[in-house]
């Protein structure tokens, strides 16, 4: 039998081969990931019908090559372009990643970890990140939170949506700033109510609330006064500010924001005496009205000792028609111009003389006294107009008509400063830029006590004032105030939804709440093999490690190591070549054209043969 025959048919098979290969590429022309593959031919074997030879030189004669006939053709190799990185399909789809690099995606069936470049993921019932074509979990690297870092070690599932990511737990806030500019021509912070400046903060159940803050300018225009007004929930109620007594070991000497000091500040109190007036104890005010005189208030509901009483206290708890103590304060503040001051009335100064005009040798002393102490004192010593008391300070003045007089014309008085709880806030005189707090330049904080009252779950917050300064800004202050320091930590937030999931470049998994944080769920990690490949293609764009390809360690690697990336909302196309493998089909069917050639002439052959004899 011809040898031509057999090697013919060995070239029929080894071409068929590869036009199976090709035929595997242009099928897989758009699956994602694909690597292309080629093959590679060499000769099967020959036969040796006379070896090879040496020079004789003894004889003279030279060598003799090796006679060999070949006997066909196999298939040498098949490779596949592996490296080959595939061009770029975009999805929009935050899940589908691309690898731009050597490395392999690391997936479990659930019984291995296999390898692929196939990056078209999506989140399963479980909140798994798994691969869309056969569910498989796609293998990462979790986040510590003690650490606050991925900590690379086994991979493991990535569960990016579990319970306890759908959320972030909220932050108390623990640090505050004030920054901006004070003009001193503002006619809010030169005006009775001061400048108001709001800040937003949160507790440690994520509840927000408001601190309402006012700044008021001294007589020293370098020298402002901050004192905290109120605290509101989100509904718009007031916060109860008391001390806690089991946080605070001297409840009575307990300082919120601040501390008790005054504020040099000249002003002019006018009583308005065409609306109300005293009666002729100087005690109990009247308003004027067509059908007669009502009375407002009665210093003696409202003074209990020494002191004020409660300001929610009933005048009389049978009849309520009188109001509460804070009612009839609220009335005087009024007849004094200051409604909806009240507080702000209280802790006016003046400064008294307690001169005995009957004196023979008048010897006045002066005395600083404000408008709270001038009520109590009032209820016990009270003098009528223009008369001022023998001893002690003065009392409130009331302008009480002597009897069988008139009523003076002249009815106001002045005030030197005012009480208050807060801080003072010092700037340079020259250039206007912050120096320090109650005069201390090395202090630029002070510290909101809320950790020690007996409502809300409240931390102490830190506020910072250095980022303040007095200039002209055209009449129009812009000092506000920020939860958080001036680099924004400490700020707090409320619970955070999580309303997105985004994937980086080296592979964390990032989500983003509501609350404007985010947070790392974990990193997917990678693998790196010396010889991608060896790998064995195992279906569904799957590859398994085999001796020759390297073993995977079951951690990978960070896919930055190695100068790679991912790339999200895009998945990678296959790199096979259309141009390439029709170029390739060409040249594979004349060769199988070719080889069956040789099969019929070596059958035409045989013919002849057998026809010698007939």
């Amino acid at each position: 039998m011809m040898r031509s025959l057999f090697s013919g048919v060995a070239g029929l098979k080894t071409h068929q081969t590869k036009m199976d290969v090709i035929g595997n590429n242009i099928a897989n022309v758009n699956t994602v990931a694909y690597k292309t593959s080629s093959i590679v031919f060499a000769d099967l074997m020959s036969q040796t019908t006379q070896r090879a030879s040496g020079p004789n030189a003894t004889t003279g004669t030279g060598g003799i090559n090796a006679r060999q006939i070949g006997l066909g053709v196999k298939s040498g190799a098949i490779n596949i372009n592996i490296t080959g990185q595939g061009s770029a399909q975009s999805t929009g789809n935050p899940f589908d990643v691309m690898i731009e690099g050597d490395n392999f995606f690391v997936v479990n069936n659930g019984t291995q970890n296999l390898f692929t470049r196939d990056g078209s993921f999506y989140v399963d019932a479980a909140g798994n990140l798994a691969m869309t074509s056969t569910g498989y979990n796609v293998m990462g690297w979790q986040f510590d939170e003690e650490t606050n870092a991925v900590r690379k070690d086994t991979v493991s599932a990535l569960r990016i949506m579990s319970a306890a990511n759908m959320t972030y737990p909220p932050e108390a806030t623990t640090q505050g700033n004030m920054s901006g500019i004070i003009d001193k021509l503002d006619p809010d912070v030169a005006s009775i109510n001061g400048r108001s400046v709001n800040m937003q903060f949160y507790d440690s159940q994520g509840y927000s609330y408001t601190a309402k803050f006012v700044f008021k300018q001294s007589d020293d225009v370098n020298e402002y006064s901050v004192e905290l007004v109120k605290i509101e929930n989100a509904a718009g109620e007031e916060v109860d500010l008391s001390p806690n007594p089991n946080k605070v070991a001297d409840v009575n000497n307990f300082s919120l924001f601040g501390s008790s000091t005054t504020q040099d500040k000249a002003g002019k109190i006018s009583f308005n005496s065409k609306d109300y007036h005293w009666d002729a104890t100087g005690k109990i005010l009247y308003k004027k009205g067509a059908a007669g005189d009502t009375e407002v208030a009665n210093l003696a509901n409202i003074v209990d000792g020494n002191a004020l009483k409660g300001s929610n206290e009933w005048i009389d708890q049978a009849d309520h028609s009188k109001g509460t103590v804070q009612d009839q304060l609220d009335a005087i503040a009024k007849a004094y111009g200051y409604e909806g001051s009240t507080e702000d009335f209280l802790n006016l100064i003046c400064t008294v003389s307690d001169n005995d005009p009957t004196a023979a040798t008048p010897n006045p002393t002066e005395t600083k006294v404000s408008i709270r102490e001038m009520i109590v004192n009032a209820n016990t010593t009270m003098n009528t107009y223009p008369a001022e008391p023998t001893t002690g300070f003065t009392s409130l003045p009331t302008f009480v008509t002597p009897a069988g007089g008139t009523a003076p014309e002249d009815t106001s008085f002045e005030t030197s400063g005012r009480n208050f709880t807060g801080v003072r806030v010092n700037y340079d005189p020259g250039k206007g830029h912050f120096v320090g707090v109650n005069g201390q330049s090395t202090q630029s904080t002070v510290t909101l006590n809320l950790g020690s009252i007996g409502e809300g779950n409240f931390e102490n917050i830190v506020i910072d004032f250095s980022e303040t300064s007095v200039l002209d800004n055209k009449g129009t202050c812009t000092i506000g105030a920020t939860s958080g320091d001036y680099d924004g930590h400490g700020m707090g937030r409320r619970l955070g939804k999580m309303i997105g999931v985004a994937i980086e470049t080296n592979g964390r998994i990032i989500a983003s709440y509501d609350s404007g944080v985010t947070k790392c769920l974990g990193q997917i990690a990678t693998a790196s093999f010396a010889n991608a490949s060896g790998l064995e293609k195992m279906g569904d764009n799957m590859y398994a490690a085999t001796l020759n390809s390297g073993e995977f360690d079951g951690i990978g690697v960070d896919i930055t190591a190695g100068g790679g990336k991912m790339s999200t909302g895009q998945l990678e196309m296959s790199n096979v070549d259309l141009s390439s493998e029709f170029t390739e089909m060409i040249t594979t069917q004349r060769g199988f054209q070719a080889n069956s050639r040789i099969i019929t002439v070596s059958d035409s052959l045989l013919e002849e043969l057998t026809n010698l004899k007939r």
